[in-house]
């Protein structure tokens, strides 16, 4: 029993699934400052404020390891569509796309995504990191360096490799980033403004992550039908760069390519038994994905569905099937027309879904866009969704594997110190939920939908999400690297 203290919160007569995979346990929380001061019984202890969690869950909070929020979080710094999830971290400047090094009134698909006009405003990574800092949100930060807002800020036409003296300077404001704490550097080759750059370019500039210990994070220059040369692209860059791999949302797309995730499962697991430096990948839990809108995108999908439309604002939340016959045109004429959009492409299959959630290197990211007008579900309902229909209904895996998914492995693999797990000195980053009734609400038609069964959220000891709303306090950090 442990002696008789003062903490400034006890989390009592709840369940702990640690994140570290082991067997959950009972026991008490005492919460002192911004850390777990003790994990045991503390019925005789005194603190502030004690929150009840008998028959609930008490998890570390979930790290969201792949997201779009650069923007969002100075511009909707409570963050509702993650705390009201659980989650409690999110890593940023996914997909080649990142606010900094960047100043650009007008930057080109796929940065608009997060950008809008004059967004775009800092020359240096510390910059904004020092303007998170300065108007910190309610969930932690940790940044990654885009390839793609590198290329943007470095060169006159994208239409090409770059050059010698171009890869040096993205080099150079790489290595800028790494050294203010960014934690990696991440590719989008299958957008517009990376695919003209061949693996070569990519590997010189990755060079400069194997001194700062910093990962590299790629959405694959494809995820269809030539998917197993892209992994061989992605696992050579990590080899020759000798840094860590991380793909991105992985996923096969198109019906001729359903089933395939066994191929590519398969390929992963013989990589990362020959990788000296850590293969890993992300995964959501929807056979739709979403993104700019793009005709090869269309081709591959069974429906579409549009998210936003600058042309056409008043069709977002809409068929593109449907504009179409309004339009009286083909699909393609009316995504000509609507441009620039966002969508919502259903081509992928459940049974590779599932397959690729159940792998134990899979960690959960639900690579949600907080800016879209009408978003995927994916924004405010992926960590519920993992809990409730794929662990509890379906049963794809354990409750304590499924948080281990969600917090410690993912703050292993992204070397977030002391985040995702319940133990005396971590962070107190805490998710209290309900192992019965959790489960996303949010759907395709009602995107924004907060989900069920979320019952308290922590963010280093402070509340930030409580009975059903959020609190307003902003206590989030910048993960820098290495801190």
């Amino acid at each position: 029993m442990a002696k008789k203290n003062s903490f400034d919160t006890i989390i009592h007569g709840g369940t702990i699934v640690d994140g570290s995979g082991n067997d959950r346990f009972k026991c008490d929380v005492g919460i002192k400052n911004n850390r777990i001061q003790a994990v045991s019984d503390l019925s005789r202890a005194q603190s502030g404020h004690k929150i009840n969690a008998a028959n609930k869950i008490v998890a570390p909070g979930f790290i969201d390891v792949h997201t779009h929020d650069d923007r969002v979080i100075l511009a909707n710094p409570t963050m509702d569509m993650k705390i009201s999830q659980g989650v409690t971290s999110v890593v940023v400047g996914n997909c080649g796309i990142s606010l900094a090094p960047l100043v650009a009134d007008n930057p080109p698909p796929p940065l608009d995504l997060i950008a809008e006009a004059g967004a775009c405003r800092y020359s240096t990574f510390e910059e904004f990191l020092m303007e998170v800092e300065g108007a910190p949100p309610a969930v932690n930060a940790a940044f990654l360096v885009g390839h793609s807002t590198l290329r943007v800020a470095t060169m006159d036409s994208l239409d090409r490799a770059a050059s010698a003296a171009e890869i040096k300077k993205m080099r150079s404001l790489l290595e800028e980033g790494l050294m203010a704490g960014a934690i990696g550097f991440s590719t989008g080759l299958f957008y517009k403004p990376a695919i003209m750059a061949p693996t070569e370019e990519v590997v010189a500039i990755a060079a400069a992550l194997h001194a700062h210990k910093a990962r590299y994070v790629t959405h694959m220059r494809n995820e269809s039908d030539h998917v197993i040369r892209s992994l061989d692209e992605t696992f050579r860059i990590g080899s020759e760069s000798h840094s860590p791999v991380i793909v991105s949302h992985h996923k096969v797309q198109g019906k001729n390519n359903f089933g395939r995730s066994i191929e590519t499962l398969s390929h992963i697991d013989k990589h990362i038994n020959g990788h000296h430096h850590g293969i890993a990948f992300d995964v959501y839990p929807y056979i739709a994905s979403s993104t700019v809108l793009k005709e090869d995108s269309i081709k591959l999908s069974e429906r579409v569905l549009i998210t936003w439309s600058k042309a056409r604002p008043d069709l977002a939340g809409r068929e593109l099937s449907d504009i179409a016959e309004e339009l009286d045109c083909d699909i393609f004429s009316a995504a000509a027309q609507l441009q620039p959009a966002g969508a919502v492409y259903f081509a992928m299959a459940e049974e590779d879904v599932q397959r690729i959630l159940s792998h134990p290197n899979a960690m959960i990211g639900s690579d949600g866009l907080p800016h879209d007008e009408h978003p995927h579900p994916r924004l405010w309902g992926t960590f519920p969704r993992v809990l409730g229909h794929y662990c509890r209904d379906l049963k794809l895996f354990s409750l304590e594997e499924a948080v281990r998914r969600m917090t410690g492995y993912s703050a292993e693999t992204f070397g977030l110190i002391d985040r995702g797990i319940i133990k005396p000195g971590a962070f107190a980053d805490i998710t209290i939920f309900d192992e019965d009734t959790v489960l996303d609400r949010a759907t395709f038609d009602k995107p924004m939908t907060p989900a069920a069964g979320i019952d308290t959220v922590l963010v280093n000891g402070s509340i930030v999400w409580e009975g059903g709303g959020a609190t307003g306090r902003r206590p989030g950090h910048v993960l820098r690297n290495g801190g």
